[in-house]
């Protein structure tokens, strides 16, 4: 275990809420576990991590997040393998994304090591809380926010960055139908498209309501300033299998740089599937699924991993997928990152960070 020398400060609940919890029986994001950390950054530097049980925050309605939306997050997970051991995985990867995300809403970055010693106590505390079988896992959720009590447009002086954990289990309970959005736009060039900020889902919420309200599960958007190409689909990385290659837009200022997706790509060229990062037209795309080369299309992203879309409409026109059971590429790749995040496969990256018992 990384020693920073920061004291990590723990107050265990004294009413655990898991003997009423039923894990094998959660809806996703609303059941969370006992226990929370929360850390302050004050004077240009970060205090003491403290551990302290779940509950709710007192803010002053000055708060310069509720102004000025100074607010970023990550997404994680957490796995207990067949042997009753956890690992978390790649939290570097999203350590090292959240500090890209603070660069660029002016806000303080939190030390790797520091970040990563505080999460792995925070998951033996709560340990208890992590599902075990398919599709089960502990959703992990780092966020900062400005705490200054100001109202003046400027980067606060005072931060609280805090994680919380929930058992989780599967994000979709069918494939998605998914609308090529051509009017309304995630982000625009030299914005915060790849940054992992509240803004940016807000932002998104109003096209997506009035594609839920059309029959569609979620959006597939399209870069900003011609519509012409394929950015992302909802909150998701989107792949698509076209005469057998896995194909992805390559990232971008205005597309997240996902784990998953980075995770599918690596396994996919260790693995010797052909794959093409780069530019994807929405023509492309329509043309394909015309034509049949179109088989597979999915999301890829830390709540759902592998979102499997049914059915993708393009201009009014709707083009359905096979069926799941006939998707090779997109099965074979979620079971072999299934199996190395529940430790069932060999992990030749690294990947995973095992959590003491």
């Amino acid at each position: 275990m990384i020693t920073t020398g920061q004291k990590i400060a723990i107050r265990r609940t004294e009413n655990s809420r898991l003997p009423g919890t039923d894990l094998d029986n959660i809806k996703f994001g609303r059941v969370f576990s006992d226990h929370m950390v929360v850390m302050d950054h004050v004077d240009g530097s970060w205090g003491a991590p403290s551990i302290v049980p779940f509950e709710k925050l007192s803010m002053s309605p000055a708060s310069l997040v509720l102004h000025y939306g100074q607010s970023i997050f990550e997404g994680l997970k957490a796995y207990r393998s067949d042997d009753g051991s956890v690992n978390v995985f790649r939290p570097q990867a999203n350590i090292a994304r959240m500090n890209r995300s603070a660069q660029r809403m002016c806000m303080p970055q939190v030390p790797e090591d520091l970040f990563l010693e505080t999460l792995i106590e925070l998951l033996k505390v709560d340990q208890a809380w992590i599902p075990g079988g398919d599709e089960a896992a502990l959703y992990i959720r780092p966020f900062m926010y400005a705490s200054d009590e100001f109202i003046g447009v400027r980067p606060s002086d005072t931060y609280k960055f805090m994680i919380f954990t929930c058992p989780v289990r599967g994000y979709y309970k069918e494939p998605v139908r998914v609308r090529v959005e051509t009017d309304y736009s995630r982000a625009f060039p030299g914005g915060t498209g790849a940054t992992k900020c509240a803004g940016n889902y807000s932002a998104a919420l109003y096209p997506a309501k009035l594609a839920q309200e059309q029959g569609f599960h979620q959006l597939i958007w399209t870069d900003a300033m011609t519509h012409r190409y394929i950015e992302e689909s909802g909150t998701m990385n989107v792949f698509f299998v076209v005469d057998g290659k896995l194909l992805t837009p390559e990232t971008s200022g205005t597309i997240l740089e996902g784990v998953t997706r980075d995770s599918l790509i690596q396994l996919a060229e260790r693995a010797g599937r052909p794959i093409d990062v780069r530019q994807v037209s929405v023509e492309e795309i329509r043309k394909s699924l015309e034509e049949g080369r179109l088989t597979e299309a999915f999301g890829a992203g830390t709540a759902a991993t592998i979102a499997h879309i049914s059915a993708i409409s393009i201009g009014g026109e709707e083009f359905s997928l096979p069926p799941i059971e006939q998707r090779i590429v997109a099965l074979a790749l979620e079971k072999e990152l299934d199996d190395i995040r529940r430790g069932r496969a060999d992990d030749p990256y690294g990947w995973l960070v095992q959590v003491p018992a």
